[in-house]
């Protein structure tokens, strides 16, 4: 194994005291202080004597002195050509007595003084309130262990690695990904021509590559629709229940009337109510090819309605598609935005289909939007890395999208089936209920409303089962918010999916026994509500 070159400096070192002498002394208490406070840890290597004095303007003798006693008090060890390094055993004794004597020098003037001993750390400062709002939502939307049943989780049988990998390593060989200078905010255009001619094909959008710009995901596109979209004083109808990186990008980043919830029936939006809440809203955020979290499509008589308030009003619809390639029934509604390409801004995304790492997804926008919106992308990361913007226009462009789309659909329409199955079989009667769906990487199951979906949740992962809580989805201001649960049925095998829908059924009945014998299940607080989330 060849040696590995490195530079090592030592910023923690203070210019010397010339006038005070004993150059040495000084240099060896400095480094001791280093070793003692964690600066230098135990196996850092320190530099040769001649680099270090040349640094410090010093002889080498000085360095060599200080060097000298420190190895000899076991702070460092010197290893003849491989050069001077911390001390294990000793370096971290120091490190310890550092921290100590740092707490008592913290407490020592009120201690001597007989006043009340003070605090090793400081008390934590107050916090501006957009801290706090983010704070809650890092909370909300942690990443889950991939374990049934969470969702988004790749099917390993039908991941793209083999075909991925040789596409990657032929763009590398050809060194047209090769690290280079900034570039377009919008996205590489082999990619946006790729893009564009995939959705045309199969979502029946209307545009051309001028309009495509690369993001890294949904959640990026819809925080830049409301960036650019929303003016201070604007509202955005959001659907109820809807995705909570929607509902939080807008909590986050306006006034709480900003964000108008309008509930959703087996139609999808009910535009109506839009209409009768906040008639001048200027954009509607939906998901109309499967609503999120309960999976209906938006019927046609809705999706005209909700056209023709955006035309009317002169406002804006921002389309996630979501999950629009997994339909196991039917034939498939067209994308909104081909009904009207200049009020709908589409957002689109290769995470589900591909692997969530990818981070690379696709804003869909009006002609006249898209300066806007590529400076907003500038100002945010600038652009999402070029090597696998490559190897993804070159894995569509060559027909392995499609082809993978193919085996996917058909992979999980079989554990959609066989989940389905499970959960028919194990599922408590009167407790818990399927939800019908044909589309989508998700099933709902309904709770009965006696019980808490986020104490059965918090339940299951505590026996390695990832399902969402339903009810933070909700409003929960106007109606009573619904109990259920969120199962995604992605990369998991046949026995693993059966032993976990026994395992959540078991967590589910032990949950209605503890109430109805007035008892709050165990690890559950006692009529734990979900909080308002808007």
């Amino acid at each position: 194994m060849g040696r590995t070159a490195r530079t090592v400096e030592l910023p923690v070192l203070a210019p010397l005291d010339r006038a005070a002498g004993q150059l040495g002394r000084q240099l060896a208490r400095q480094l001791r202080d280093a070793i003692g406070k964690g600066a230098l840890r135990p196996g850092e290597p320190l530099p040769s004597t001649r680099v270090l004095a040349a640094a410090l303007g010093v002889a080498r003798g000085t360095v060599v002195e200080a060097f000298e006693q420190l190895v000899a008090e076991g702070f460092l060890d010197a290893r003849g050509g491989a050069g001077t390094v911390v001390s294990g055993a000793l370096a971290e004794t120091a490190r310890r007595a550092g921290r100590v004597a740092g707490m008592a020098g913290a407490a020592g003037p009120a201690a001597k003084a007989g006043g009340p001993p003070v605090q090793a750390s400081a008390p934590l400062r107050p916090l501006p309130a957009p801290a706090h709002r983010y704070a809650a939502i890092a909370s909300t939307m942690q990443p889950v262990p991939n374990v049934p049943f969470s969702v988004s989780v790749p099917l390993g049988a039908i991941a793209p690695d083999d075909t991925w990998r040789k596409i990657g390593n032929r763009v590398r060989a050809s060194r047209i990904g090769a690290p280079s200078g900034y570039s377009d905010p919008q996205g590489l255009r082999p990619l946006r021509l790729a893009i564009a001619d995939y959705v045309r094909r199969s979502r029946s959008v209307r545009c051309d590559a001028g309009q495509v710009i690369v993001t890294a995901g949904t959640q990026q596109g819809l925080h830049l629709a409301c960036q650019v979209l929303l003016d201070a004083h604007d509202q955005a109808w959001v659907e109820d229940p809807a995705y909570l990186g929607i509902t939080s990008t807008l909590a986050a980043n306006g006034p709480p009337e900003r964000m108008v919830r309008v509930p959703v029936d087996d139609e999808g939006l009910m535009v109506e109510e839009g209409l009768r809440k906040a008639p001048r809203a200027r954009v509607a955020f939906v998901t109309p090819s499967h609503q999120y979290p309960l999976g209906m499509p938006m019927s046609m008589p809705r999706r005209e309605a909700l056209l023709q308030w955006a035309r009317a009003r002169n406002a804006w619809i921002v389309e996630d598609d979501y999950d629009s390639e997994m339909r196991y029934a039917g034939h498939p509604f067209p994308a909104l935005q081909g009904l009207d390409c200049e009020r709908v801004v589409y957002l689109g995304t290769f995470s589900k289909i591909l692997f969530p790492s990818l981070r690379l997804g696709y804003l869909i926008a009006p002609h006249d939007l898209v300066p806007a919106f590529c400076g907003a992308r500038t100002l945010m990361d600038r652009f999402s890395p070029t090597a696998e913007q490559h190897v993804l226009a070159a894995f569509i462009a060559e027909g392995h999208l499609d082809r993978h789309i193919r085996r996917v659909r058909g992979a999980y329409a079989e554990n959609r089936a066989l989940l389905i199955g499970l959960l028919e079989k194990h599922l408590p009667p009167g407790l818990a209920t399927l939800q019908p769906g044909d589309q989508g990487m998700h099933l709902v199951v309904w709770l009965d409303d006696s019980l808490r979906d986020v104490d059965v949740a918090r339940l299951a992962a505590a026996q390695g089962i990832a399902v969402r809580a339903l009810s933070p989805t909700y409003a929960g201001d106007v109606a009573p918010v619904r109990q259920g649960l969120i199962l995604g049925f992605g990369g998991f095998a046949a026995t693993d999916l059966a032993q976990a829908v026994a395992r959540l059924a078991a967590i589910i009945a032990g949950a209605g026994h503890a109430r109805s014998s007035g008892k709050a299940p165990a690890g559950a607080a006692a009529d734990r509500r979900p909080s308002r989330r808007s």
